[in-house]
């Protein structure tokens, strides 16, 4: 029989066991300083605990190999059979990207996401035919023709009052199905929903029936953005403006076309003619049109971190700036009484001329982590602007002396508002977002945290008149009460499975929502 005599020689010297149980004791404190009493971003916690796990788990081996003093057979055995696990495992597995925490996401390598619907040619449209669903029509109180909706604030004062009880009245499913790679938002304009997704080689446009989910028309181009970590597809959600739709793509395909039949009407490769690069995780940030303008930020340099182009014809219009780009999109505001394009980019948020592309102002922001939501305009030429990863939020006011020259004066910062994607709403003084990850409320006056409750994950979330409804990262949609003193959950259901980064959209009481692998539409039931 085996004992433990067995695993040494007998005329060797006793296993050296204390090394091993020091690596493990000093891996198990340092996974509780970062967890515990460090105070930093859940993303780093994550990080930096998995780096100390690999760590452990090399220095454990080193230890079995050279410091162990085992018999050489069980060396090698004992080295052999964690190697071969790891094989296997990553035989077994694939990493689907990762969540908003920097937690991969493992997936059996023989899963692929269900699409059945076959391949186009590169740069070339088809088109359906359209049927109505029948049944009632929607409550069309609204459109939602780009990126977070007609403000581009994700806030729809003008949204019908909802019911506030999803048991009783379960939001009426019109449709869910498999949908193309990408973390894209729809753009909905009357009975027609435009998004992007990745279908192998090709980046498509694709307009579904709202109604139906009926594929109305599709647009097509050889290009491919994916990573493993950042994952595959475009990123950015169209936008739609009268009989036209803008889109871009995840290597930066800028195209116009025509909304009911999706022929190209002119596209330009925004890298390339602006002389940028590709950042890490794509091209993220949403085309903006304003009049006869589409305003994308490619990040060149020489006037062209910023850019406008002519919606009739693809005409290159102004550039302003050098900046490199981040993965937030331009907004437009009216500061000083002057009409501005705002834009977060790598090391500041600039202040264009909404004219000329001229840099009006800019205010220094930190430059090591992404940033990705918008700035948030606010009455009396303030502006609200936050990040993920442990930087946080700050409030800023815009001034303009008498020669016309723009100052930023910051009025509070904190720690406590960390909106990594989310795009933070405000309503009543008062602003709500994902810190970290968990809903959170803070004074607009002063900066001073009112509650932080709640872990949705890195979700989205649209201001619906007066309640909040959250598309958290799980795919479950939270309706909540706007509440200073408190988060109240009103009601809730499950509307996808998986990561589910994607901006939601409404229409009325429609609610539209995707992910990397499918869309679905609901009709949430409306208060009597």
């Amino acid at each position: 029989m085996f004992n433990a005599s067995d695993i040494h020689s007998a005329k060797g010297p006793p296993v050296r066991w204390w090394p091993a149980g020091l690596i493990v004791v000093l891996a198990a404190l340092t996974i509780y300083y970062f967890r515990v009493i460090r105070e930093d971003a859940q993303q780093w916690r994550n990080l930096y605990s998995m780096e100390t796990v690999m760590v452990a788990i090399l220095l454990v081996l080193l230890w079995v190999l050279f410091g162990s003093r085992l018999r050489w057979k069980v060396r090698w055995l004992l080295f052999g059979s964690v190697v071969g696990f790891i094989g296997l495992m990553a035989g077994i597995f694939r990493i689907h990207g990762v969540t908003g925490d920097l937690v991969p996401i493992l997936k059996f390598r023989w899963t692929r996401p269900g699409l059945s619907l076959g391949s186009s040619t590169g740069g070339t449209t088809t088109q359906t035919s359209s049927s109505s669903l029948p049944g009632a029509s929607a409550i069309l109180t609204n459109s939602y023709p780009q990126f977070l909706g007609p403000h581009r604030n994700a806030t729809l004062p003008e949204a019908p009052g909802l019911a506030r009880d999803w048991t009783a009245q379960p939001p009426q499913k019109l449709w869910r199905q498999s949908i193309g790679a990408a973390w894209s938002g729809f753009a909905v304009l009357g009975n027609r929903a435009v998004t992007l997704e990745q279908r192998g080689e090709e980046e498509w446009v694709v307009c579904y029936e709202l109604l139906s989910g009926k594929m109305l028309w599709t647009h097509s181009d050889k290009a491919r953005y994916f990573t493993t970590i950042a994952g595959e597809g475009p990123r950015t959600t169209p936008g739609i403006v009268g009989d036209k739709a803008v889109t871009l793509g995840g290597t930066g395909i800028l195209n116009c076309l025509d909304l009911s039949t999706g022929r190209l009407i002119w596209s330009k490769d925004i890298i390339a003619e602006n002389q940028s690069h590709l950042s890490e995780w794509g091209v993220a940030g949403s085309p903006l049109v304003l009049g006869n303008l589409v305003i994308v930020n490619p990040g060149g340099k020489h006037d062209r971190s910023l850019v406008a182009y002519r919606l009739s014809n693809g005409e290159f219009a102004w550039g302003g700036g050098d900046d490199n780009a981040s993965y937030s999109s331009p907004c437009g505001a009216t500061l000083g009484d002057v009409p501005q394009i705002l834009i977060f980019n790598h090391h500041a948020i600039f202040g264009h001329d909404a004219s000329t592309g001229q840099v009006l102002w800019q205010h220094p922001w930190d430059s090591k982590q992404p940033h990705v939501a918008l700035p948030v305009v606010l009455p009396g030429d303030r502006v609200l602007v936050s990040s993920g990863y442990g930087v946080g939020s700050e409030l800023l006011q815009i001034t303009r002396d008498q020669t016309g020259k723009f100052a930023v004066n910051r009025l509070w910062k904190s720690t406590r508002l960390k909106a990594k994607f989310n795009n933070l709403v405000t309503r009543d003084g008062y602003v709500y977002g994902l810190d970290d990850g968990i809903l959170a409320c803070l004074d607009l006056a002063t900066g001073e945290q009112k509650w932080k409750d709640g872990r949705y994950g890195h979700g989205q979330f649209i201001l619906a008149r007066d309640v909040l409804l959250l598309v958290a990262e799980n795919g479950e949609v939270v309706m909540l009460e706007t509440l200073p003193t408190e988060q109240r959950v009103i009601t809730k259901f499950q509307a996808l499975n998986g990561k589910t980064w994607n901006p939601p959209a409404m229409i009325g009481d429609l609610l539209l929502v995707r992910n990397d692998q499918e869309a679905a539409c609901y009709r949430l039931p409306v208060a009597p």
